[in-house]
């Protein structure tokens, strides 16, 4: 009987990072072929994912260009991703998140007729310009998705709510956890040399990155007052920011803090640093939520820069709270975590609520129930 094939389309670092261990689990099934297409909508940064994780590309897309609008990133891969399915022929078509090439991948999909899976199913704000594109993207992708990896039972009810079929849904945790436990096995990984050549062994770490476009401007130089504020008055912190690519975010970054003493600024860390950076800080601040999810994986409390965010069960596990970009409110609750140890044990044990590292290995049982080559769907996790 010839294989199912399943074609894995992603195209940002985070993408592939969640993408990579379903790829190998896939691999690792003798009734799956996995075919494995970047759009590279963010080259360089995929590209460390792909060599980090062993990843190689069966069809390399290239859509990256200068100054790409979202108009630019949707025409291309569009265009670019149809022969592609009409040569493979895929019996499924996988995408992760609420990328604009997951949007466009799945689009095209259905334009073949070709049945969807949406890894990290369900997430919302409810708010469709925050995070932008983002939740519209997920928002488009449910509509066209047959079967809906779902990380939390939150995510579960938001899709019912959509109007999705129950037995559509199925609850695997998030594969972030899956390539987190992969990379805390590897050996020796060496932090930056600017790190270790200027920082403070003695000084608690705080660990930033901040990317997202509802950010730029005003939110990112309130952002950056803040972190001048709480390096002021605490004496003993040291700032760990890694430094997105966008200039929009760089000119803000560099103009208020290049120049001030106990904050170092990183070109961006590759993922396995990130974890290692994050794994040796105090706390973190970001506006990212991949880190929403990871830092709790690690003990690590998160104060998310964020007005709202598509993952509450962190808000309501503990492990993070929503501080937004105001500068007062950033500084209150960062000052909290240094000054209160109980606010902060509180923090750094809530329950992490995203998943137990299993959730590769569900969703590929459950293309071999989808397929009709397994009798039983795997357990749900239980989160």
């Amino acid at each position: 009987m010839s294989k199912i094939k399943v074609m894995c389309v992603f195209g940002t670092r985070p993408e592939g990072i969640k993408m990579a261990p379903v790829v190998k689990e896939l691999a690792s099934r003798p009734e799956i072929e996995p075919i494995v297409v970047i759009t590279a909508q963010h080259r360089e940064m995929l590209d460390q994912v792909m060599t980090l994780f062993g990843l190689s590309a069966d069809v390399d897309l290239d859509v990256m260009q200068s100054k790409q609008t979202l108009t630019d990133i949707t025409v291309r891969v569009l265009g670019k991703i149809e022969p592609v399915l009409q040569e493979h022929k895929p019996d499924i078509l996988l995408v992760q998140g609420d990328t604009s090439t997951a949007f466009v991948a799945a689009l095209a999909a259905f334009y073949h007729k070709i049945p969807v899976g949406h890894i990290e199913a369900g997430l919302r704000t409810d708010n469709k310009y925050n995070p932008f594109p983002e939740e519209m993207n997920r928002r488009l992708v449910t509509s066209i998705a047959d079967l809906h990896f779902a990380p939390t039972r939150e995510s579960c009810d938001n899709l019912i709510a959509c109007g999705v079929q129950r037995e559509q849904i199925h609850l695997t945790g998030n594969t972030v956890v899956d390539a987190l436990q992969l990379i805390l096995k590897y050996p020796d990984i060496e932090l930056p040399e600017k790190l270790i050549k200027n920082g403070n062994p003695r000084c608690r770490k705080i660990f930033v990155e901040t990317h997202r476009r509802e950010n730029l401007g005003r939110p990112m130089e309130n952002i950056c007052e803040a972190i001048k504020r709480l390096v002021r008055d605490f004496d003993d912190i040291e700032i760990v920011f890694s430094v997105h690519k966008n200039p929009l975010v760089r000119d803000v970054v560099f103009k208020h803090l290049e120049s001030m003493e106990r904050v170092i600024l990183l070109e961006p860390v590759d993922y396995p640093v990130m974890i290692k950076l994050m794994k040796e800080s105090f706390f973190v601040l970001t506006d990212s939520g991949g880190l929403q999810e990871e830092a709790p994986s690690l003990g690590k409390p998160v104060l998310v820069l964020r007005e709202n965010t598509e993952r509450p069960e962190g808000i309501r596990a503990g492990t993070a709270k929503l501080v937004g970009t105001d500068i007062d409110k950033i500084y209150s609750e960062s000052s909290l975590l240094l000054k209160d140890s109980a606010e902060y044990e509180r923090m750094s044990k809530a329950m992490n609520p995203y998943g137990d590292g299993e959730a590769s290995k569900r969703i590929a049982d459950l293309i071999l129930y989808f397929k009709g080559l397994a009798k039983n769907m795997p357990l749900p996790f239980e989160g």
